[in-house]
């Protein structure tokens, strides 16, 4: 996948990230054709991109 632009996204916390010490914690954005992944704790760090078909695949393959 080529560059995403992630200036702008509204990154949102996983939902399964709720425990006290919030030691696991990613994030997500939606960027268009893509979903962009990164670690909430480390911001700045990389990011992750995946094609929006592919996390949606993912999605259902957590949920069975």
């Amino acid at each position: 996948m080529s560059t995403v632009d992630l200036s702008g996204v509204a990154w949102r916390k996983s939902s399964r990230s709720n425990g006290a010490s919030n030691a696991n914690c990613v994030e997500v954005a939606f960027a268009g054709p893509a979903v962009a992944v990164r670690d909430s704790k480390n911001p700045q760090a990389a990011t992750l991109a995946f094609p929006a078909v592919q996390w949606s695949f993912f999605l259902r393959l957590l949920g069975s």
